[in-house]
């Protein structure tokens, strides 16, 4: 067991000081008690004084760590493309399948690495890795069949981030059984092929440490109904979290109509039994009542404000969501930025130039916008992991973030309003420490192990962008 004597806190009671955070031999939180001064001479000389404001870790609910490789890539027109609008989603997708159709076990594993420490200095410290790139450059199974599973798995272990594995069951190029093409063949899985993969990434889940496996399934153009359902009947009583892409694009809303009558998130809702274990990724396209119906399902709808922007995919309902009791978490996506703040900076601003107004997701119980932000996407992204984090209370994974109250942008703040401006307008440097399961993962802003990692990524990385070339 640890002790931490903490200055300033964000609690699940609000802000308090001077509390001692005792922490059992798993990483979770086993008592949250107020240090008076005798509880401070006993316990100063094993405790840990934290200095600065400690708030709760978020988990990063989408992630495709390979993207990251691409970052920045895909910023120019490409070759015929003479107007604005030729570039899109699409046109974006088969840049990535380029990459993806080039990248190794060792490739992965180092950029997930420093993706992952990446993360950690920028306020994750759990992630969603959505996960479909499965077999070798040529469409047949590893020898492993998890060998790409086992480079993100070894990723999170060396940079000591917590992970929510999620393999994804890929089948067809788009609704109505459309074949996949050749360059979609590393993803590609049988119903029965995928579930065995599952059953073995629980095994391999079991030797390592804040490591859980979920499942998800790329998208409805990607996954027939049959086998969304043997799936999930395959699923039922496992408790397992289930992730989804879904309306991200109009052409997507438009091709799913066509296809069953229905816009995906209404066919979802009617077609599989959505509830809290749930994350719709995107939800970009919904209508009212979609909007509605996702809220009261109890899913978490998983944002990623920078990537949709970054495709042109459009803007989130936020205002009538989270009015119907919707949940949300956030997610880096294709990693364009790798930052929980502007994240959620995005996502506000996002509705302030849809609306033309401010503060769109305060509400008049919670006015502190961002601090509201933080503590919903805590929340939901601690049901789309399926990890009891986000919350410093008993009970809850020991995962700290301490922010450093000297930094300009926090000089002389306090509560809700210091949250507020660490998400409007901190600097990088305003996280100075960051625990996982407590254990110091970021001192002062450093992770021991970033040197290493960015080496091997420089390394990899050029490797795989000459083999493009």
């Amino acid at each position: 067991m640890a002790t931490f004597r903490l200055e300033r806190v964000l609690t699940d009671s609000g802000w308090r000081e001077n509390v001692l955070l005792r922490v059992d031999a798993a990483g979770f939180i086993s008592a949250l008690d107020d240090a008076g001064e005798e509880d401070a001479a006993e316990e100063d000389a094993s405790a840990e004084v934290v200095r600065g404001t400690v708030i709760p870790g978020l988990c990063n609910a989408h992630s495709h760590a390979f993207q990251r490789a691409m970052a920045g890539l895909a910023e120019w027109r490409g070759p015929g493309k003479e107007c604005a609008g030729d570039d899109s989603f699409w046109t974006w997708r088969e840049r990535m399948y380029d990459l993806a159709l080039r990248l190794s076990p060792d490739d992965l594993r180092a950029i997930a690495t420093l993706l992952y420490i990446d993360m950690l200095k920028a306020g994750y410290t759990q992630v969603c890795e959505f996960h479909y790139v499965h077999h070798d450059e040529t469409g047949a199974p590893y020898a492993s069949p998890t060998a790409l599973s086992e480079a993100i798995f070894q990723a999170a272990h060396e940079s000591g981030i917590g992970l929510t594995h999620l393999p994804t069951l890929y089948q067809t190029a788009d609704f109505g059984n459309v074949p996949p093409s050749d360059r979609q063949r590393r993803f590609l899985n049988t119903t029965a092929d995928f579930l065995k993969l599952v059953e073995a990434l629980d095994r391999l889940a079991a030797g390592q440490e804040q490591t859980g496996v979920g499942a998800a399934f790329h998208s409805l153009r990607a996954v027939p109904p049959q086998a969304m359902r043997e799936v999930l009947a395959a699923v039922a009583e496992s408790g397992r979290p289930l992730h989804i892409h879904i309306a991200e694009q109009r052409r997507e809303v438009e091709a799913c109509l066509a296809a069953t009558g229905k816009r995906p998130v209404e066919w979802l809702l009617e077609n599989a039994p959505v509830n809290e274990r749930w994350s719709a990724v995107h939800a970009t396209h919904m209508t009212g009542s979609e909007t509605e119906a996702l809220a009261q399902s109890g899913a978490v709808a998983v944002i990623c404000p920078t990537t949709e922007a970054n495709l042109g995919d459009g803007l989130f309902n936020l205002p009538d969501y989270l009015a119907a009791g919707g949940r949300i978490a956030i997610g880096s996506d294709s990693h364009v930025s790798v930052s929980a703040t502007e994240e959620l900076r995005w996502l506000e601003y996002g509705q302030r130039l849809r609306f033309e107004k401010r503060n769109v997701a305060a509400s008049r119980g919670d006015p502190h916008t961002g601090a509201r932000l933080w503590r919903l996407a805590a929340q939901g992204g601690a049901l789309s992991a399926g990890v009891a984090v986000g919350r410093i209370a008993v009970g809850c994974r020991a995962d700290l973030l301490v922010l450093n109250d000297n930094e300009s942008g926090l000089a002389g703040l306090s509560g809700d309003t210091l949250l507020d401006a660490f998400i409007f307008s901190g600097k990088a440097s305003a996280i100075r420490h960051v625990m996982v399961a407590g254990r110091w993962r970021v001192r002062d802003g450093w992770h021991a192990g970033e040197v290493t990692a960015a080496t091997v990524y420089r390394h990899r990385v050029r490797r795989l962008l000459s083999a493009g070339a």
